[in-house]
């Protein structure tokens, strides 16, 4: 009977840590702390050494927890990554996941076996642990900046963190192994496991990926047991993958990309499955690692570990980027951010645990390095993500809007899904009727009564609105139903529509707009292409002084229709012009040309 309630204790308290967690994150967003800093402070506290008073020195456990853990948080940055953010990034990100990872590791090693009096092989473990980026901690982090950067820097990053952990954990095992055996292998052979665990780890995941999406269309499942097949297989194809000697964590990463890029049933409430259960494994994962540290034994290894910490930012990555991104025309601002977003998380506390359940001599050692330069990181680099990408510029200029929106999927059909937004004041869409040729409203609820589209006309502030849209475009509609503090009404200002295939300097001539000599050729679909990294959405707007020229429309990824509006400055200066007819503004010019010569 003791073990039963033992095992109960067990499930209270471990309920009571999440329950704490979700609870902290609340005052970690009014402050701005990293997240996943502050679960693992929870685990901390409640530790042996913490007001909790828990021993915990279970690796195998953590080990166990951990790996299926990153697991399904791969699966999920995967499943949220389309093909379309692969152009421009894909070769970068794999450089920085390989070249990038191996120059980090011995960058690291060098000076580890100097201020913590190790061989280089030794050195060379602490390196090949902390070298990896913690997929877990970027997409967490990028996601919840509030920032929407440049395609080509955030498939980058993404990308990056979700393919280099193979190489890490592969270093890490070898090493390990070298330690074990007095260092007696050859090139070979390790060039030869290493080409085994991609080669195998890519053929497992994309298989897996259009088995489960096969799966998915074909297999008539009970309602709500889709998101739970889809997590099962995942941790499936990751399992397999390691069993047969190939690399776990980017098979299962390659399968949520497949799926994610293809129609499949049920995908919006897949994706909202996903979302609460990142978010478990996050807490899970972060505070077990928490319980796992005794705070004291850091201390005769903290010196160290803080200044290996800080070469790893501010020396190891930025060089480790600058040589690997060389080659492929990024901008210096741009390698200076992928320098500092090299976020280190629980991947490199959990390939410590490696050295430990190895039976490595001094293990502990490895242990201690890992936490501090994690919370170092978490701390510098994590608390500061969002400032730095604002002073380096490599956010667009409108960012992703925060909208809400109701996602139904149609049995019968993979090609659109019902979506629904509350209509909220300062929407674009408040007071138009005008959609992407794509998007098909269905019905109208205003004031409790449901009317169609042509009953109900115009959206009002307070209706419901619910649209058939292809899945893969269902996030270009939130533009239109976003609040946008830049939106300008047409009752106080210019508006005229233009096509996207417009020239840029015909535009700027005719209104007198200031546009860059090398962006007068360009239409305006190419403008925004250019200014938006290939991906403008409705609601994205390029300011000209006293103008401002608006996306309407998209069409196959392109403007098809923009406006451009004239505003009035908050000073004074430019007064708006309230007519929107086409023939009083092409005669405003003339008009002031009579009137300067009047006064003259």
């Amino acid at each position: 009977m003791s073990s039963i309630g033992y095992a109960n204790a067990l499930i209270l308290v471990g309920a009571a840590l999440a329950v704490l967690g979700v609870f902290s994150s609340l005052i970690a967003t009014r402050v701005g702390a990293p997240l996943l800093l502050v679960f693992l402070l929870v685990g901390i506290l409640a530790g042996e050494e913490g007001p909790g008073g828990i021993k915990f020195d279970d690796f195998y456990s953590t080990y166990l927890v951990g790996s299926a853990a990153l697991a399904i948080v791969l699966f999920d940055g995967g499943l949220r990554t389309r093909f379309a953010a692969f152009r421009g990034a894909f070769f970068p990100a794999i450089t920085l996941a390989t070249l990038g990872v191996v120059l980090t590791a011995v960058l690291i090693g060098l000076v580890a076996t100097y201020v913590l009096n190790l061989n280089f092989l030794e050195g060379l473990l602490i390196g090949s642990i902390v070298a990896s980026t913690d997929a877990a901690a970027v997409f967490f982090l990028l996601r919840a900046g509030g920032q929407q950067l440049k395609r080509r820097v955030a498939a980058t990053l993404e990308m990056e963190s979700g393919t280099n952990d193979p190489i890490a954990v592969f270093m890490t095992i070898l090493i390990v192994q070298l330690l074990l055996v007095s260092g007696q292998t050859s090139v070979g052979s390790i060039a030869y496991a290493a080409l085994r665990e991609a080669l195998l780890g890519g053929l497992i995941g994309v298989a897996g990926g259009f088995a489960i999406s096969f799966a998915l269309n074909r297999i008539a499942l009970p309602s709500g047991l889709h998101p739970l097949m889809v997590v099962a297989s995942a941790l499936f194809i990751y399992a397999l993958a390691v069993v047969v000697g190939g690399s776990g964590f980017l098979a299962v990463y390659l399968a949520g990309i497949v799926l994610g890029n293809r129609p499949v049933r049920a995908f919006a409430s897949i994706t909202t499955f996903h979302d609460t259960l990142t978010w478990l494994c996050q807490i899970a994962m972060f505070i077990m690692l928490g319980l796992l540290v005794t705070p004291t034994k850091l201390i005769p290894y903290l010196a160290g570990s803080l200044a290996l910490a800080f070469f790893l930012i501010l020396v190891a990555r930025p060089i480790a980027v600058w040589i690997c991104l060389a080659p492929f025309g990024f901008q210096t601002s741009e390698k200076a951010f992928i320098s500092w977003v090299g976020l280190r998380g629980a991947v490199s506390i959990f390939l410590a645990a490696i050295p430990t359940l190895s039976g490595v001599p001094g293990a502990e050692v490895y242990f201690s390095v890992a936490f501090v330069v994690v919370v170092v990181s978490l701390i510098v680099q994590g608390w500061s993500l969002t400032a730095v990408g604002r002073r380096l510029g490599v956010a667009l200029d409108d960012p992703a809007p925060s909208v809400k929106r109701i996602e139904i999927d149609l049995p019968g059909q993979l090609d659109e899904e019902l979506v629904g937004y509350p209509i909220v004041e300062g929407s674009p869409v408040v007071g138009h009727g005008t959609w992407p040729a794509w998007a098909k409203p269905v019905l109208i609820v205003r004031s409790e009564a449901i009317l169609s589209p042509q009953e109900a006309g115009a959206l009002r502030v307070g209706d419901y609105g619910y649209f058939l849209a292809p899945p893969q475009r269902v996030e270009r509609l939130d533009r239109l139903f976003a609040p946008n503090e830049g939106y300008i009404d047409e009752e106080t200002s210019a508006a005229f529509p233009f096509k996207g295939d417009v020239r840029m300097g015909a535009v700027a001539d005719m209104y007198d707009l200031n546009v860059p000599p090398a962006e007068r050729e360009m239409t305006i679909a190419e403008l925004f292409n250019r200014r938006f990294e290939d991906n403008p959405r409705p609601g994205n707007r390029i300011d000209f002084g006293h103008a401002r020229l608006v996306v309407r429309d998209i069409d196959d990824d392109n403007v098809s229709e923009a406006r451009l509006d004239f505003v009035q400055e908050p000073q004074g200066g430019f007064a708006p012009i309230r007519s929107t007819s086409l023939r009083r503004l092409l005669g405003y010019p003339k008009r002031l040309a009579r009137k300067v010569t009047r006064q003259r």
